[in-house]
């Protein structure tokens, strides 16, 4: 059967409108994606630089200067920074002070979490507020008095200090979100679990722990690149070049009249890597204690 031609005429012009849509929604997406690849190209921008920086030499820097074309190439730099910089110590230094801050955060905040969400005491809401209240001050204001602090308990220029300092001022954030997400969990477990017996610290071993694993995933990867990457506690309770992270470390790298900036760079470079690893591998909890309870 025929349509009539008042029928065609429309079908017609639905057809165009519609040609006409999809072309603007493809014009729109393509120039989203042209601002977005620009958008990143500017914002890698630095990055770009500095690994070209560091496989440049300070003779070619001097003469052509940082946003010339390379007139050659050596990966001599990350050798040199990580022997003749002390880079590989300094990495070391890092480990050591950033796991044991790390286990401790994790296991107090943890143990503290657990009492501020699973029992009922007079001063529970004053002290998850002196938790909240702690993250919101400034630590800047508290610099002369810690070091005041630790030059005269004996913890000035040593690992036990800094690590201290670093369980001290991550505890509140880390208690604050824990306990949240262990307010989510269901009390009938805990419930059962005494009724079978099972002792608090067992409960909260046993049973809180390992229900709040995406939860201390994610925030182990904050905690971690925080405490990894600190530079200003480092630099304030670290005296001996011997004990210095990686982050004060770099700083001594840098010279009185002259700085080898390709030297800098490379172990700049080197120290970002345990970060990157730490992501990389945790990411998929790291975006899943991130999004949990989301669609509640």
């Amino acid at each position: 059967m025929a349509l009539p031609d008042e029928a065609l005429d429309h079908t017609y012009a639905d057809h165009a409108v519609s040609g006409k849509k999809k072309t603007g929604i493809r014009w729109g997406r393509i120039a989203l994606y042209t601002f977005l690849v620009i958008f990143t190209l500017i914002y890698m921008s630095p990055f770009f630089s500095a690994v070209i920086t560091s496989v440049r030499t300070m003779d070619d820097i001097s003469l052509n200067g940082f946003w010339s074309i390379p007139q050659e190439i050596t990966f001599q730099n990350y050798i040199d920074a990580w022997t003749q910089g002390n880079v590989n110590r300094y990495l070391l230094n890092s480990f050591i002070i950033t796991i044991p801050a790390l286990v401790g955060t994790i296991f107090l905040s943890s143990m503290s979490a657990f009492a501020l969400a699973r029992y009922r005491f007079r001063l529970n809401r004053p002290v998850f507020f002196m938790y909240v209240a702690g993250t919101m001050l400034p630590f800047q204001i508290l610099l002369l008095p810690v070091f005041l602090m630790m030059n005269r308990v004996g913890l000035y220029n040593t690992y036990q200090g800094l690590i201290l300092i670093h369980i001290a001022f991550q505890l509140g954030f880390c208690t604050f979100v824990l306990r949240n997400f262990m307010r989510t969990l269901p009390g009938e477990i805990f419930d059962a679990a005494r009724i079978d017996g099972a002792s608090e610290f067992g409960i909260y071993w046993r049973i809180a722990l390992p229900l709040t694993i995406p939860a201390i995933a994610a925030i182990a990867v904050l905690e971690f690149t925080w405490i990894f990457n600190d530079y200003i506690w480092a630099l304030i309770l670290i005296q001996d070049d011997a004990l210095k992270p990686v982050t004060a470390g770099l700083g001594s790298l840098q010279g009185q009249f002259v700085t080898n900036w390709p030297l800098v760079v490379s172990g700049a470079l080197l120290a970002a890597v345990p970060t990157l690893l730490v992501f990389f591998f945790l990411q998929r909890y790291f975006i899943g204690g991130l999004t949990l309870g989301s669609t509640k």
